[in-house]
C-alpha cells in the first residue's frame, strides 16, 4: 500500500494544475488533478484524498461553494488558492472551514510547506471518541440538538450559541476527557494556521463556560490544564 499522502489539486487553469501536480509528485506525493468542482466531486466518488488544494475563482461552481460542500460532507483539510486582491474571499474561505490559504502568484515551495504544516497539524489531533454526527448529545444537565444547533438545559430552556461557541462545544464533546491544547482547539474550531499567540480560544472558553457551567468562576465541566489546554470532564452520551 502506498503510504504517500494523496493531494487533490482543483484549478481551472491547466498550467497551474500541471505545475503544482508535477512539483508535488517530485516531492513524493500522490496527486489527482481536477479542472472544476464537478471533476472534484467525481474524484471523491472514486478515492479519498488526504488534502485538497482548491482555487476559489473557477467558472461554474466556485471554490467557496465547493469548500462548503467538502466541509459539510468530509473532514478533508483544504488549502485555498486566492487572488491577491480578493481579501473578502480569503476571509469567507476561512469562515466556511478552509484550513489555510495562499495568494496567487505563489512559490510552489511555499505551497509545499503549507501542505506539510496542515497535514502535520491534522495528524497530530487526538482521535475522536465519538462522532458528533449523532442527532442528540447529552452531557451533565444539557442536551445539544446537533441538527438545530440548539442547547437545552434540564429546565427545557434553550440557550443560544454563537457559531464559535457551537464549534468549540462540539470539539469538546467529540473528545471527552482528552486535554486539547489551544492550537488543537483552533484547528478543530476555526480550521486555520494557528497563531501561537492567539488567545481567542481562551475568550471563547470563557464565554462558553458562562452558558454551561453552574458557576463559571469555578468551572467543573470544562477544566483548565495549566500549560496544557482544556478538557471536557462530563460523561457524553449520543443518540
Amino acid at each position: 500500500m502506498d503510504a504517500a499522502p494523496h493531494i487533490a489539486v482543483v484549478d481551472d487553469h491547466r498550467d497551474i494544475r500541471d505545475l503544482v501536480g508535477k512539483y508535488l509528485i517530485q516531492h513524493g506525493y500522490r496527486v489527482s488533478l481536477a479542472e472544476n468542482a464537478g471533476a472534484m466531486r467525481r474524484l471523491l466518488e472514486k478515492s479519498a484524498p488526504d488534502l485538497v488544494v482548491l482555487d476559489i475563482m473557477m467558472p461554474g461552481e466556485d471554490g467557496l461553494s465547493l469548500c462548503r460542500y467538502l466541509r459539510s460532507t468530509t473532514e478533508l483539510p483544504i488549502i485555498l488558492l486566492t487572488a491577491m486582491t480578493e481579501e473578502t474571499d480569503r476571509i469567507v474561505g476561512l469562515e466556511v472551514g478552509a484550513d489555510d490559504y495562499l495568494t496567487k502568484p505563489f512559490n510552489p515551495r511555499e505551497l509545499l510547506a503549507r501542505i506539510k504544516a496542515v497535514l502535520r497539524r491534522v495528524n497530530s489531533l487526538p482521535p475522536q471518541k465519538g462522532q458528533i454526527a449523532a442527532k442528540v448529545v447529552r452531557f451533565d444537565r444539557w442536551t445539544l440538538d446537533v441538527g438545530r444547533r440548539e442547547l437545552m438545559g434540564s429546565d427545557s430552556v434553550a440557550v443560544p450559541l454563537s457559531t464559535a461557541e457551537y464549534r468549540l462545544l462540539c470539539a469538546f464533546l467529540d473528545h471527552p476527557g482528552i486535554v486539547l491544547s489551544r492550537d488543537q482547539l483552533l484547528d478543530l474550531t476555526v480550521g486555520r494556521t494557528a497563531d501561537p499567540f492567539d488567545r481567542s480560544i481562551d475568550n471563547q472558553v470563557s464565554r462558553l463556560r458562562k452558558k454551561v457551567e453552574a458557576d463559571p468562576k469555578q468551572p467543573c465541566l470544562i477544566k483548565t490544564h495549566w500549560g496544557g489546554g482544556y478538557s471536557m470532564t462530563a460523561e457524553v452520551k449520543r443518540q
